[in-house]
């Protein structure tokens, strides 16, 4: 029988969600990581939006303005069909080689599109292009999930945004500026829309093989081809009804069709990966996490609203107002600054405090908030109104699209990072897609009767020849007739509020679902780094600086990786020692790593005065808080002491050391693990900052069942999941055990003690404060005795039983030579003993603390007298 009660620290720390494997990069490390990523976001972001503005131009000179819809529609299924293999492709083989070729692929593709002659070239060249845009933008938010820990990757949405911000502004004034050449540098200038990718792509190309060095730890699968074989299927027959449905007829054979084909593929789909089971391509059991189904639910309604909104309010500008696609994409401005600045601050407050649930919630609520402020715009509003409501939604946006990302990350396990994120950015644009479609859908089905209500009910003769079909053609309504332009206007804002109406309740729709995603605090974690894939460097030391006794030795190995950079050295008992302090004592640890190890000179202080050149940073708990008064000891590559100083209380510090050179600091503090981190000076001050894990403690009291007495001589083992002993106490009289610096995680507890019956039961110790768990054992009764005859003579080897009050059997014992029995670990308590050789004999016996003495006698005589009795 137990009980348990948990103690939290104050402050609270996370509970990690994620496997501890996380590699810890510094800073700048990270940011070196990132600056090769943003290359290749860039390039797809950028596309996403300088072919937009340029595409009728396009399409006209190709011959080929019925079939412009194609050229995006076949770029948008090869990138939404790419993305989850590229997922799974990279968790198997890593991140790098195929970021690599989705750059490549996409320049490929950009070259050819920039030569196209027909509109199905184009297409088909587009098509390219999207194979290796699929990987961009899901396998950048993979490598951040990989290199960074789950806390602290809100604090580098910033740069992403801005990148996504820059390009969704930059994009459409390229487009419309290379768009208004008829020649540049001997090609038509459209061309250059394509073709300004090349160069942008050989420098990322050149970036991030030199500095995306991202860890990998390789998790075999086995390639779900025919699953992605089943998603094209079930994929692109949805996508053309979506980009073709409008022109179709949503009722069309066609449609039809593609409706019948993609409901096929999606239950044939559903199979394999059912089938594929952990191979699969998307793996169903993913979704038996509540909180992945959800993000990814609310990942697809926020992918409908955000794709809906960024594609209405540019054709707001251009049809109602009469601005330009590159004067359009510059009033986009506030959205994007929406975006990115409540991204910043959501990921600031995420990172310090692990919690990001409330974020998409209220992101949404903005959202339904500026859709609903839209929908009142009237034709002549002044321009601030749909300014602000872009602003609002803006804000809503920021909130949701990365922390929805990360929720989907820290949901599922560290071997699973690429196919998750792959899995929220493909379902996120499914979403958009379904947006785009059937928002131009609402919008050009209620167009027509909103010009027609506007001229008051009737159109004017001879007018519906002036208006034409505004669905091909909308540059028409700037030169009609006032009389003309101004019910046209009206109607076709009134149209656009109705979709931003429809648009308020789909967000309105993702509040509602996200309410119910299950919060699971983000982990802050900071283990040792991990191997790197790839061979260059990192950081680029100063070598003139660095002293000669530590670059001679890189300059022998270069080969090696991070080659100017120390291993990160382990302590005994931290999280990156798996086999715990009494791992050694207890015969489980590594004795070759010990054996190995070389015998070092041991003094007091590396000799002479520590420099003027200090080591600053500040000791942090992993939920971001201070911890004070931390024990800082430096030392030199041959372990001699440096320096010694104490944390101050907001835990800053700041530690000298003997100049430029390469020391590793042990940072210690009560109730946490020790760390250990290398760090190199250069010729100004370094900084460091340290997150210590918190280290719990387990105690109790072990009680006797029903007085409730402490037991005293009680033995309390603590082992861990490997079932490895960490640790074992033995009660004083007052009954209490206690564990001290006990790693998180879970152990199995057993309580025994003498004349009782041993208990074991599972614990999760926390990360940091007390878990208090009391045990009561129940007393055990030896129970002893000879079999002998009526007349006294032993019975050996007869069969004893005893069945309880209940007449199960609760042991079962045979006589030795002499007819001697012995049955232990027996509950208090009334038995039956049935002793068989001769018939069975039965007597009865009540059984008391301590031991008890009970003899059977065997004869015939009672089994006659039974069988009278039965007579």
């Amino acid at each position: 029988m137990t009980s348990t009660v948990e103690k939290q620290p104050q402050p609270q720390g996370s509970t990690p969600a994620e496997d501890s494997d996380t590699p810890r990069l510094t800073h700048r490390q990270i940011i070196t990581i990132i600056s090769g990523l943003m290359c290749g976001m860039f390039l797809a972001a950028l596309d996403q939006t300088i072919v937009g503005t340029s595409i009728v131009r396009i399409a006209n000179d190709l011959h080929g303005f019925d079939l412009q819809a194609w050229a995006t529609t076949a770029y948008l299924i090869t990138s939404t069909i790419a993305t989850p293999i590229y997922g799974k492709l990279s968790d198997i083989y890593g991140r790098k080689p195929f970021y690599l070729a989705a750059i490549g692929i996409f320049v490929a593709g950009s070259l050819a599109s920039s030569f196209a002659t027909s509109m199905y070239e184009l297409a088909a060249f587009r098509a390219v292009q999207g194979l290796g845009a699929g990987g961009l933008m899901s396998l950048a938010m993979t490598i951040i999930g990989d290199v960074v820990p789950p806390r602290e990757r809100p604090r580098y949405q910033g740069y992403f945004l801005a990148v996504f911000g820059i390009s969704t502004v930059l994009g459409p004034v390229l487009g419309g500026f290379f768009a208004g050449f008829d020649v540049l540098g001997g090609l038509h200038g459209w061309r250059w829309v394509f073709l300004i990718n090349v160069p942008i792509g050989i420098v990322a190309l050149f970036v991030v093989a030199k500095v995306l060095n991202v860890p990998h730890q390789r998790h075999d699968h086995k390639i779900d081809w025919w699953g992605a074989l089943t998603m094209v299927v079930a994929v692109v027959p949805f996508l053309i009804v979506a980009e073709q449905g409008q022109k179709w007829g949503w009722g069309d054979v066609k449609s039809i069709w593609m409706y019948a084909i993609g409901g096929v593929g999606v239950v044939l789909f559903i199979v394999v990966e059912k089938l594929m089971r952990d191979a699969a391509l998307i793996p169903l059991r993913l979704f038996k996490n509540s909180t992945f189904t959800v993000a990814i639910v609310g990942g697809v309604i926020v992918g409908v609203a955000m794709f809906g909104a960024i594609t209405m309010i540019p054709q707001y500008m251009q049809v109602v107002q009469g601005y330009t696609p590159t004067q359009s994409g510059l009033l986009m401005l506030p959205l994007m600054a929406g975006i990115m600045s409540s991204s910043i601050i959501s990921g600031r407050i995420t990172s310090r405090t692990g919690r990001y649930k409330i974020f998409p919630v209220l992101g949404t609520i903005l959202i339904a908030a500026g859709a609903l402020f839209f929908a009142q715009l009237k034709y002549d509003s002044p321009l601030w109104h749909p300014l602000v409501a872009a602003l609002v939604i803006g804000l809503g946006l920021g909130q949701c699209m990365q922390t929805l990302i990360i929720a989907v990350q820290n949901a599922g396990p560290r071997k699973d990072m690429g196919v998750s994120t792959a899995s929220a950015t493909f379902f996120r644009q499914i979403g958009g897609t379904a947006g785009v479609a059937v928002f131009l859908t609402i919008l050009f089905n209620v167009l027509p009767g909103n010009i027609t209500k506007a001229f008051g009910g009737h159109m004017p003769p001879g007018a519906a020849g002036q208006v034409g079909d505004l669905q091909s053609n909308t540059g028409i309504i700037q030169s009609l007739p006032a009389a003309v332009k101004t019910p046209v206007l009206i109607g076709f804002t009134e149209s656009i509020t109705t979709v931003f109406y429809v648009a308020g309740g789909v967000a309105l729709l993702g509040t509602l679902v996200l309410l119910f995603m299950k919060e699971i605090p983000l982990a802050g974690m900071n283990p040792a780094a991990a191997a790197v894939e790839g061979g260059e460097t990192l950081l680029d030391l100063d070598e003139d600086k660095a002293p000669a006794a530590i670059a001679e030795p890189a300059a022998e190995k270069p080969g090696s990786l991070f080659e100017e950079t120390p291993r990160e050295p382990v302590l005994v008992g931290s999280a990156a020692n798996p086999g715990g302090r009494h791992a050694l004592a207890n015969g489980h640890g590594d004795p070759q790593a010990v054996s190995g190890a070389l015998p070092m000179p041991i003094s007091n202080s590396a000799g002479g005065e520590a420099g003027s050149v200090p080591i600053t940073g500040h000791v942090r708990r992993q939920d971001g808080s201070h911890v004070s008064g931390a024990a800082l000891t430096l030392i030199d590559q041959q372990g001699r002491q440096v320096a010694r100083a104490v944390g101050n209380g907001d835990g800053s510090y700041s530690i000298p050391t003997q100049g430029p050179g390469t020391y590793v600091l042990i940072v210690a503090a009560h109730g946490h693990q020790p760390q250990a981190s290398s760090v190199v000076v250069g010729g100004g001050p370094a900084k460091l900052d340290v997150t210590l894990t918190g280290s719990g403690e387990l105690t109790g009291v072990v009680r006797s069942v029903g007085s409730a007495a402490p037991l005293a001589n009680a033995t309390v083992t603590l082992t861990d999941s490997r079932g490895e002993v960490n640790g074992a106490f033995i009660t004083a009289d007052d009954g209490i055990y206690t564990f001290t610096g006990v790693g998180a995680g879970q152990y199995t507890l057993v309580a025994s003690g003498p004349q009782f019956r041993p208990v074991a039961v599972t614990l999760t110790v926390p990360d940091s404060g007390v878990l208090r768990h009391d045990v009561e054992l129940a007393g055990a009764v030896l129970l002893q005795g000879v079999a002998r005859t009526e007349g006294d003579r032993v019975v050996p080897d007869a069969r004893i039983t005893v069945l309880d009050a209940n007449g199960n059997v609760s042991a079962v014992a045979r006589t030795d030579s002499e007819g001697r029995y012995v049955v232990s670990d027996l509950p208090i308590g009334s038995y039956t003993v049935v002793a068989s050789g001769y018939p069975p004999a039965t007597s009865q016996v009540t059984l008391r603390e301590g031991e008890a003495e009970h003899d059977v006698q065997l004869s015939y005589d009672q089994a006659l007298d039974d069988l009278v009795d039965r007579a």
